[in-house]
C-alpha cells in the first residue's frame, strides 16, 4: 500500500523560462535526505500543463536516478484524452516511474460511466499501477464514492488522491473502502482528519518546503499519537491556508524562492503573487 507523505514536486525554472534541472535535482535530493516517503513529479504542482513531453521525461528520470528504486515515484501522466494518458503513462514507466497519478479528465466533463471506462483503459494499457486523482475544483467533475469503489476492484487501480474538499464524501469513502486500497489526502489541511478517519497519508504541497514537519504529522497520526500530530497540524495550519492564497503552485514556489531553494519564476498563464499576498505568505510559519 501507499502510505505516508509523498511530495507533489514543484518544477523550478531558470530566469529565461527553461526548466532548471540542476535545481530540481537538488530539491529531489533534499526530499530524500529529509526522509520523504515518495515523490510525485509533474503533477499540477509541477506546472505539468506547461511542460513538454521531453521535459517531463527528464524530470521523471532525475527522480528515478536519485532514488535508485528505493522510494516510489508516482508520476503525473493524466490527460483529458484517454489515448494520450495511456501514451504518457507508458513513457513515464519507461523513464522510471513506479505508479501513475491520473487526474480526472478536465473540461470535457465525462459521466461517471465515462470516467470508469477512462480509468480502466489506462489501468489495462498504461503498464503502471494507477492512483486516481479526484480534484473537482480543477476539473469540474467529481469522482463519486461508488465509482471509486468500483474502480478499486481493478487490480491495477491501487489508490486515490482525494481532494474533493467534502468531508462527508471523504468519510463515506473511508468507511467503505476495501482493504489494501490507499486513500491519500490531496489537501494538506485535511490530512490529520483523513488519517483519523482511516486514511493512509498525503500527496502534499507543503512538504516541498516542510518535509520533516509533514512527515512527523503524518507518521505520528498513523501511529495513533494524535496529540503530537495535532500540535504539528495546528502549528502548520496557517501555512496550509496561505499556500493557496493564490493559485497553486505560485505561493509554495514563492515561499521556496524566499528560502533560496529555487528562482521565483513561473510559466504563463501563471503569474507572480500580488505584493500584499506575498507579504502575508512570507510572514507565515516563521
Amino acid at each position: 500500500m501507499l502510505q505516508g507523505v509523498y511530495t507533489a514536486l514543484v518544477t523550478p525554472f531558470n530566469t529565461d523560462g527553461s526548466v532548471d534541472f540542476a535545481a530540481f535535482k537538488a530539491l529531489v535530493q533534499r526530499q530524500i535526505d529529509l526522509g520523504i516517503d515518495g515523490l510525485v513529479p509533474i503533477g499540477t504542482t509541477g506546472e505539468s500543463p506547461t511542460l513538454t513531453d521531453e521535459e517531463k521525461d527528464r524530470l521523471i528520470r532525475i527522480c528515478a536516478e536519485a532514488t535508485g528504486g528505493e522510494l516510489p515515484i508516482i508520476a503525473g501522466s493524466g490527460s483529458n484524452s484517454t489515448a494520450h494518458a495511456i501514451e504518457a503513462t507508458r513513457r513515464a514507466k519507461d523513464n522510471g516511474a513506479d505508479h501513475t497519478l491520473q487526474v480526472a479528465p478536465y473540461y470535457n466533463k465525462p459521466s461517471q460511466e465515462g470516467l470508469y471506462r477512462h480509468y480502466n483503459e489506462i489501468a489495462d494499457q498504461g503498464g503502471l499501477p494507477v492512483v486516481v486523482y479526484n480534484v473537482p475544483g480543477r476539473t469540474s467533475v467529481n469522482i463519486g464514492v461508488d465509482l471509486i469503489l468500483r474502480l478499486a476492484r481493478h487490480p491495477q487501480i491501487v489508490a486515490v488522491k482525494e481532494a474533493c474538499g467534502n468531508i462527508g464524501q471523504i468519510t463515506d469513502l473511508l468507511s467503505r473502502v476495501p482493504e489494501g486500497f490507499s486513500v491519500l489526502s490531496g489537501d494538506d489541511a485535511l490530512t490529520l482528519a483523513m488519517i483519523a478517519l482511516g486514511g493512509h497519508g498525503i500527496i502534499s504541497v507543503a512538504s516541498n518546503m516542510f518535509v520533516s514537519e509533514m512527515s512527523r504529522l503524518v507518521h505520528e497520526a498513523l501511529d495513533g499519537n494524535y496529540a503530537v500530530a495535532r500540535e504539528v497540524h495546528n502549528r502548520l495550519h496557517p501555512f496550509f491556508v496561505n499556500e493557496f492564497i493564490e493559485t497553486n503552485p505560485v505561493p509554495i514556489k514563492t515561499y521556496m524562492a524566499d528560502a533560496g531553494l529555487l528562482k521565483e519564476v513561473f510559466r504563463l498563464p501563471l503569474a507572480p503573487l500580488k505584493e500584499q499576498n506575498k507579504e502575508i505568505l512570507l510572514n507565515t510559519y516563521r
